[in-house]
């Protein structure tokens, strides 16, 4: 009888919790950038650890990511340190924030979590000095369409997949500027992703210092980001 009081209770406790938590709004986590967010499913690991966090009801995950993209399809008032800026800016943005609207729409939104892994194809063009800015200002745009200014920011930071410059000659200089940005603010973060693409690609070769993570390294890749946001929601409370 005790045994049966007692299970009760915790039930009634578990759905109370539960309750409290909804009223108090769901947690947003939006995922963006190009091929290594692309490539990355967030069903794997980042949404798994995000829901035993704060509840499976309490999570909305949208992932919106194109790969070889500039940021510029982005940050709509992105401008080049040198030369004319280009027309077509900021198209893949509309399209995340359409995406993002629908799954908020008529629902309580707690805390909001922008996870970004872009920079590639803005190493290789070689728009690493306005890289810093250029985060920045797509950061300013998301709190303006949100109208939110505590939007928590974690930045996944290029790998040492040309550490020389080489292929890419802004590589090392995009990396800095995710530094710089993911240090910047309580509220931001920045992840390493160095040891995330060394072992066995997407068709299963071997792979070594790669442009793009390993399987395993983007399961990895879903934890970390999962775990850095955990961290930076639960810090505010």
């Amino acid at each position: 009888m005790i045994k049966q009081i007692f299970t009760f209770t915790l039930i009634i406790f578990t759905l109370t919790q539960s309750i409290h938590a909804a009223d108090k709004g769901k947690h947003l986590f939006i995922l963006s950038g190009q091929s290594n967010m692309a490539r990355l499913d967030p069903k794997v690991s980042f949404t798994p650890a995000v829901e035993k966090a704060f509840g499976k009801n309490n999570v909305i995950v949208v992932k919106s990511a194109r790969g070889g993209r500039p940021i510029r399809d982005w940050y709509k008032k992105w401008k080049p340190a040198k030369g004319d800026t280009p027309k077509a800016t900021g198209a893949l943005y509309n399209k995340l924030i359409k995406a993002v609207t629908l799954a908020i729409k008529g629902k309580k939104i707690a805390t909001v979590t922008f996870v970004w892994m872009q920079g590639e194809k803005d190493a290789r063009e070689k728009h690493g000095d306005v890289y810093a800015a250029s985060l920045k200002g797509l950061m300013a745009q998301l709190q303006n369409d949100l109208k939110r200014k505590d939007i928590n920011f974690i930045i996944g930071r290029l790998s040492d997949f040309d550490m020389k410059d080489k292929k890419y000659p802004h590589w090392t200089k995009v990396r800095k500027a995710i530094e710089e940005v993911g240090s910047s603010k309580k509220n931001y973060a920045w992840i390493n992703t160095d040891d995330l693409n060394d072992g066995e690609g997407k068709n299963g070769k071997k792979i070594k210092n790669d442009l793009h993570c390993t399987k395993a390294g983007y399961k990895i890749l879903g934890e970390r980001f999962a775990k850095k946001a955990i961290e930076l929601i639960k810090k505010k409370k």
